[in-house]
Parts: structure tokens; sequence; C-alpha cells
């Protein structure tokens, strides 16, 4: 019987039953497997439970009624529990058996060498390792697409969040292009109010309340330019800056030093820190004044002395 019983625990694939030697009535227990997903994939397996006096007086629990000896291992307390389909109703929850309980059924099978049903059991189990397989191959595959996508999630996060910053600092360079754009195409106006408040000398009252108005008309643009952040570049009295400053002319200049602005011919602009226009200057080379070099003294040339 020790012998019997090594050679069946070993292995767990289907052979082929012997012929005749245990005439015991057997009884079908119709216990359709299923795993996750799809019900149907072992709906045709039968698996046979001893149902002589003999056996079920030693396997009351194991071969009579697999799923009611392990009611707690049905309700999930087991880890090795066969997983079934929740969709099939409580009714069929109680008619499936689990890997163990069909382990220990194939050891008592064996014990009183019951040839048939250790060869059902043993193709039931097999047909649980095979789907058991399939579901781990299963659960990688979807594994990997949930990885893949979460990948995929974030790579189009970064490309949106990268394409939401582009598409603002584009929208900051636009406005700030027009807006330079628009204020370059004012500065000519500027530059007719000054030359007229330079040229202009009214003589008559008439002639001043004109040049009033005018003034006033001009204060209130210079205003809306300084709420647009334009700023007058600095010119005269100031170094030379060649970013800042356009040189038309170089004259000699006893109050200014060289390199420094003698005169402004037209006025230029900034934007913040962004230049609308260089302003247009003359810049002095200095005095002009230097001092005469000291004449050298000529050696006088004395005669020849003759000698006697």
């Amino acid at each position: 019987m020790a012998t019997t019983f090594s050679n069946h625990f070993v292995s767990f694939c289907p052979r082929p039953s012997t012929s005749g030697t245990h005439s015991r009535a057997v009884r079908s227990l119709e216990a359709p497997l299923s795993f996750r997903g799809n019900p149907s994939r072992c709906a045709g397996q039968r698996f046979p439970v001893l149902s002589s006096p003999s056996v079920t007086r030693q396997l009351p629990k194991a071969a009579v009624n697999i799923s009611e000896s392990n009611a707690q291992t049905v309700n999930g307390e087991e880890d090795d529990q066969v997983p079934w389909s929740n969709s099939a109703g409580q009714a069929e929850h109680k008619d499936i058996p689990t890997l163990k309980s069909l382990i220990q059924a194939y050891k008592e099978a064996i014990l009183i060498g019951d040839e048939k049903s250790v060869s059902d059991i043993e193709l039931a189990i097999c047909t649980l390792e095979k789907e058991r397989g399939e579901l781990l191959n299963k659960v990688t595959e979807i594994t990997a697409d949930i990885a893949s996508g979460r990948d995929k999630f974030l790579r189009s996060n970064a490309e949106f969040e990268n394409f939401r910053k582009r598409c603002a600092k584009d929208r900051l360079s636009f406005t700030s292009d027009i807006q330079i754009e628009l204020i370059e195409s004012l500065l000519p106006i500027v530059d007719s109010f000054e030359r007229s408040r330079q040229q202009i000398k009214p003589e008559t009252e008439k002639e001043e309340k004109l040049d009033t108005s005018y003034q006033g008309i001009y204060k209130q643009f210079v205003e809306i330019m300084r709420s647009l952040r334009v700023g007058v570049i600095e010119t005269v009295g100031r170094q030379f800056d060649p970013s800042m400053h356009e040189a038309i002319a170089r004259v000699e200049s006893r109050k200014y030093n060289e390199g420094f602005v003698v005169e402004e011919v037209c006025r230029g602009f900034v934007l913040g820190d962004q230049i609308l226009r260089p302003a247009k200057v003359i810049v002095s080379i200095g005095s002009g004044l230097k001092k005469a070099p000291s004449e050298a003294e000529e050696p006088t040339e004395q005669p020849p002395v003759a000698t006697g």
C-alpha cells in the first residue's frame, strides 16, 4: 500500500484506469470549474466521487461532498482556493471544489486504492493547473498593458504641459511684439511735437493759447506712453553707449571730455528693458588743445681753431 501511495502521489498527470479491479458504484459530482471571466471552460468536467458504504465511511467530507467539507475555503479563508465566477449565483458556489479539497480526496482515493477516482481527480487537478497558467499569462499581459498605458499617459501629460507653456510664452511674445509695433508707429508723433515745441515761438496771445493747447495734448500723450512703460534714453552729458546711442557726428568740446554725448539730434526710447529706438547723438572728441613740444636747443657752432 505504501508503494502504491508513493507512485500516485508524485505525479498529477492523468493515466488510464485499470479494468474491473474495483466494481464500486460511482456517483458523479457535477461541479463546473470556472475561473475569472470564463465560467464555461470547464463546465463539462465531471468528478466521480466514491459512494460505496466503505468509502463514505472513510471519506465523509472529501469524497461525498467536497465543497461542503470546505465551506470556509469556498468563502475565501484559504489561499489556495480555486476562483470562480460570481455571476453563477450562490447555488453554484456551494458546489465548486477547491484545489485543496481535490488534493485531499486524491490522497484518500490512493489510500483506499480507487483507481478510477484517482484518475479523474488527476485530470481535474491538471485542468486546474492549466487554467491557472493561462490566468497567470493573462495577468502578466494585463499588467504590461497597464504599465504601457501609464507610460503613455505620463508622456502625453508631459507633452501637454510643454505645449501649454509654449502657448503661454508665444502669447506673451505675440502681445509684446504687437505692443512694440504700436508704440514704434507712434514715435514719429512724439518727434513732431518735440520739433514744434522747439521751433514755434508764439508772439501773440492767440498763438500762445494755441501753443498751450498743443502742449496739453502732448502732455496727455506722454502720460499714456509712460503708462505703457515707455521711457526716454538719457543722452547729453552721458558717456556714449553703442547699445543705446547712435553717433552721427564727432566734434571738439571744451565742456565734455572725449567719449561723452554733446548734443541730442533725435530722442531715443525704451520699452521696459527693450530698446525701441536708439538716440541719435553727437559725441565729443575732447577740447583739441595739445601742448606744443618744447623746442630743443640747437648747439652753437664754434669756428675751427687754426693750428700754427
